[in-house]
C-alpha cells in the first residue's frame, strides 16, 4: 500500500492513474473501435486537419468555418492540451433533434435538415435524414459537451450517441408534453383528474386510519385515500434527461464487451424544448449565463470535495468497497502511526464542521478522499465523482473498483427563457474544466461581455470570435516559464472547450 500512496501523490497533477498517455486501446484491447476518433463533426476538418490541431506545442485554436453549422450562431472554439495526453480528450455535439411517434404509438428520433451528416441510434445503426419535418413531433435544440480522461472513447461515444438516449426516453412522454393544459397523469391510461378541489382533503387521524373521511362521518369512502403530487411537465423533461445519462452509461458498460471504449468523461448538456433551456451537468465542467451583466450559475462542480459526504456515506454502508485499504473518515492529514491513542481532528459523513476523535489502527488506511482543490482524488485516482463510463477503473495495483463511489446521474438546473427579453450579448457559456481552472464567473463574463459590446450586433460571427477570445485568454501565450495568461498567471494545459450560445434566438422560436 505505501508503494501505491507514492505513486498516487506522485500523480496528483497527471490526473487518472489507470493507462497511459491515450488510453484508447488501454490493455492492448485488440477490439475494433465502437467509433472512430474525431473530432466535433461541425467544424468540418479533414484528416491532415485534425492531425494539425494535435500540436502540442503550437495548440492552435480551431473554430467554425461556417456559423450556419450551429443553430442560433452559436458561437464554439477549442484548444489541445500542452501534452496531459496524446490526443485532444474532449469532444463536443450540437444538434436540432426531433421526437417523432410512429404509427401505432410508437415513435422514432430524427435530425432536423440542418444536420447534413450521418446520425448514430443507440444501436449504433445509421438513421437516414427526413426532409419534411412531422407536424405532431416535438422539436428540441441540443449542445453538450464531454471531457474525458485516461482516453477518448467514452467521450467520443458519448458525443454520438447521448442525444438520442434523451429522444428516447421524451418519447415515453410525448403526448403528455404536448398537451400542457393538463397535469401529467400519476398513471397512465386513467383519466387526469386536474380540478381543483376533487377529492376530499383527509384529517390526518382519517389518513393515518385509510378512514371514510372526517371522524365520526357516515359518508361513502373516496376512491382516493391521499392527496396526489401534482408533477409539472418541465419535471418529466428532467426525468428524460436523467435517465437518458444512466442508458448511456449503461450502453458503455454493456458494448465494452465488444468494443474498445477507452476511460470515461463528464457529461455537460443544453436542452431548449418548449421555451425552456435544461442545463444538466455530470462532472467538473460548467455552464453560466451571462444576462444584462448578471452572472446566473446553472450548473454545479462534482468533485471529491463537494461530494465528500454522498462517497463518505457510501463507504460507511458499504465498507467492503474500500478493500480494507481506505477508510472513510477525512483527516487533515495522513494520519502517522505514532499518533495511534493520541486524539485528531476528523470529519464523518454526518459532519460538515470538524471534531476530534482518539485514533485507532484503522485510522491509518488511505482516507477515501484525498487531497485539495483541483489535486483531491477519490482513492488516490480520480479527481471527478460523476460522469459516464470508467466501468473498469481501478486503484492502482489493487482489484479495488472505483465505479461504485462514481455516479453518472446528472444535476438539471431550469432556466425559463422566453419569459425574459434577452439582447444580442445576453449568452449561455459552456466550458470544460480547462477554462473554469484559470478564469473565473466574473473574469469570463466581463471577457465576452466587453469582447461583444465592440461587435456588431448582426454579424452572426461574434459568437465564435468571443469564443476564439475566451480559450485564447484560458490558454494563454507560451513564454520561457510556460503558458501565461494575464497578470502572468500560469494559463490552462489541458483540453479547453467552448460554447457561447445567444439567448436572444430562443425568444424567436415558435
Amino acid at each position: 500500500m505505501l508503494t501505491r500512496v507514492k505513486s498516487a501523490v506522485a500523480n496528483f497533477m497527471g490526473g487518472i492513474m489507470a493507462g497511459g498517455s491515450n488510453g484508447d486501446h488501454f490493455g492492448g484491447s485488440d477490439l475494433p473501435l465502437k467509433f472512430p476518433y474525431m473530432r466535433p463533426e461541425f467544424l468540418g476538418l479533414s484528416q491532415d486537419e485534425i492531425e494539425c490541431s494535435a500540436d502540442h506545442i503550437a495548440r492552435p485554436i480551431l473554430i467554425l468555418k461556417e456559423t450556419k453549422r450551429l443553430p442560433w450562431a452559436t458561437g464554439y472554439a477549442e484548444v489541445i492540451n500542452a501534452g496531459k495526453s496524446t490526443l485532444n480528450e474532449d469532444q463536443a455535439c450540437c444538434e436540432v433533434m426531433v421526437v417523432k411517434k410512429k404509427p401505432g404509438g410508437s415513435s422514432t428520433p430524427s435530425k432536423t435538415p440542418t444536420a447534413k451528416r450521418r446520425s448514430s441510434l443507440p444501436n449504433g445503426e445509421g438513421l437516414g435524414l427526413r426532409e419534411n419535418s412531422d407536424s405532431e413531433g416535438l422539436q428540441f435544440h441540443y449542445w453538450a459537451l464531454f471531457d474525458g480522461h485516461a482516453g477518448s472513447g467514452a467521450a467520443v461515444v458519448a458525443s454520438k450517441l447521448l442525444q438520442h438516449h434523451i429522444v428516447e426516453q421524451l418519447q415515453d412522454v410525448l403526448d403528455i408534453l404536448r398537451n400542457s393544459a393538463l397535469l401529467p397523469p400519476t398513471c397512465l391510461g386513467e383519466e387526469p383528474n386536474n380540478t381543483p378541489g376533487s377529492h376530499r382533503a383527509l384529517t390526518r387521524a382519517a389518513s393515518l386510519r385509510g378512514a371514510a373521511g372526517a371522524p365520526g362521518s357516515p359518508g361513502t369512502p373516496p376512491t382516493r385515500f391521499f392527496t396526489e403530487k401534482k408533477v409539472q411537465h418541465e419535471s418529466l423533461v428532467i426525468g428524460a434527461i436523467e435517465n437518458a445519462f444512466k442508458e448511456m452509461d449503461s450502453q458503455i458498460e454493456r458494448e465494452k464487451a465488444v468494443h474498445s471504449i477507452s476511460g470515461g468523461c463528464t457529461a455537460l448538456v443544453v436542452v431548449f424544448l418548449l421555451g425552456k433551456l435544461y442545463v444538466g451537468n455530470a462532472g467538473d465542467s460548467r455552464a453560466i449565463i451571462i444576462r444584462n451583466g448578471e452572472i446566473i450559475p446553472m450548473s454545479t462542480e462534482f468533485t471529491p470535495e463537494s461530494e465528500r459526504q454522498r462517497l463518505q456515506f457510501l463507504g460507511f454502508m458499504q465498507p467492503h468497497l474500500l478493500g480494507n485499504e481506505f477508510t472513510h473518515l477525512e483527516f487533515p492529514r495522513r494520519v502517522q502511526r505514532k499518533e495511534v491513542g493520541k486524539r485528531m481532528l476528523y470529519r464523518d459523513f454526518t459532519m460538515t464542521g470538524w471534531a476530534y476523535k482518539t485514533i485507532e489502527d484503522d485510522d491509518l488506511k488511505f482516507p477515501l478522499i484525498y487531497g485539495e482543490g483541483k489535486k483531491a482524488r477519490v482513492m488516490a485516482t480520480i479527481g471527478v465523482t460523476r460522469g459516464l463510463g470508467d466501468h473498469d477503473l481501478k486503484v492502482h495495483d489493487s482489484n479495488i473498483y472505483i465505479k461504485p463511489f462514481l455516479s453518472c446521474c446528472p444535476e438539471v438546473r431550469v432556466y425559463h427563457l422566453t419569459q425574459y427579453e434577452h439582447g444580442h450579448d445576453d449568452v449561455l457559456v459552456l466550458g470544460t474544466d480547462g477554462l473554469w481552472d484559470v478564469l473565473s464567473n466574473e473574469e469570463v463574463a466581463e471577457a465576452v461581455t466587453t469582447f461583444l459590446a465592440n461587435c456588431d450586433p448582426d454579424d452572426q460571427h461574434r459568437y465564435t470570435m468571443a469564443a476564439q477570445d475566451l480559450v485564447m485568454r484560458a490558454r494563454g501565450v507560451l513564454r520561457d516559464r510556460g503558458w501565461r495568461i494575464s497578470n502572468d498567471r500560469l494559463g490552462s494545459g489541458d483540453d479547453i472547450s467552448v460554447y457561447i450560445i445567444p439567448l436572444f434566438y430562443g425568444n424567436q422560436q415558435p
